[in-house]
């Protein structure tokens, strides 16, 4: 008996969704920052076993959108109700009440195997563990309650073995050796996003775009050429930093992280431009993919 199914993780910005799917997964798929909006695409992540395949997938933190780029992350959100087998509602300690009532609204309704994940004990203590529980089922009676911690992947495999009895018998609906749907190159660009979301403060993470345009492997290298994209000439020159000390950071931190995923050694050549205004450019966003 084999059983498949798509496990679809929502909640608000930073509550660990993202961690918890590289957890689940043992391998560093998605993007992790404390900053709000990390995750811009639905990704899908694939655990596999013998006798089953978990299909994880990572969504945009919950938020009321301010401007398109938003929007079109937010309408991304809205098949997860629909094609999930189980949804899994991750909170963080202390989180005592939805930031979207509307979700809360759907959730009570889904009729579907619900988890209520209260994420982030190893920051909390038994006291505000106790009451973020209690006040959730309250709110969502229809949910089975999970403690985890999953930065320090704290109940990660007894929570698996969970998800995993509620799956439905199926084949698999991917080649077991495959981790993602999405492509080396869309890799590529999250990893340069993510050293970018962690070097830089206030507007540029969020002002930047990703693509690579040329993705070549070869026997013994992997040759990539990647270009930044910001909205203003000013962000570009941050960006850059004094003699281009900055961009090389980000360079040699998204080179190391992707020797390591795709087992080679890599020459990346990284390159920032301006596409003045991107974020509420509908044909940008729709170049980028969203």
């Amino acid at each position: 008996m084999h059983k498949a199914g798509f496990v679809n993780i929502i909640g608000s910005p930073n509550v660990g969704k993202s961690t918890l799917i590289n957890a689940i997964l043992g391998e560093k798929l998605v993007i992790t920052n404390a900053k709000a909006q990390t995750t811009r695409h639905r990704i899908l992540g694939m655990r596999n076993a013998d006798d089953y395949q978990l299909i994880l997938s990572d969504t945009p933190g919950i938020i009321d959108p301010a401007y398109k780029l938003q929007e079109s992350m937010m309408e991304a959100m809205a098949s997860v109700f629909d094609d999930a087998d189980v949804l899994i509602y991750v909170v963080e300690v202390g989180e005592k009440k939805p930031k979207n009532e509307a979700v809360i609204e759907r959730l009570s309704k889904f009729n579907k195997p619900l988890i209520l994940a209260v994420n982030k004990i190893d920051i909390g203590n038994q006291q505000l563990l106790d009451e973020t529980i209690d006040a959730w089922k309250l709110q969502l009676p229809n949910a089975a309650v999970w403690s985890i911690s999953a930065l320090e992947k704290f109940q990660i495999d007894a929570l698996v073995d969970a998800v995993v009895t509620l799956l439905p018998e199926h084949p698999p609906y991917f080649p077991k050796d495959q981790l993602t749907d999405k492509s080396e190159r869309f890799v590529v660009n999250e990893v340069i996003r993510e050293k970018i979301l962690s070097t830089y403060d206030k507007e540029i993470p969020y002002a930047v775009e990703v693509t690579t345009d040329s993705f070549k492997v070869e026997k013994d290298i992997v040759r990539i050429r990647s270009v930044i994209f910001v909205e203003r000439n000013s962000q570009k020159g941050i960006l850059i930093g004094h003699k281009g000390a900055a961009l090389k950071k980000v360079g040699t931190q998204s080179r190391l992280d992707l020797e390591r995923f795709f087992e080679k050694k890599v020459h990346l050549e990284l390159f920032v431009k301006v596409n003045k205004d991107w974020r509420s450019n509908a044909n940008a966003l729709k170049r980028f993919g969203y």
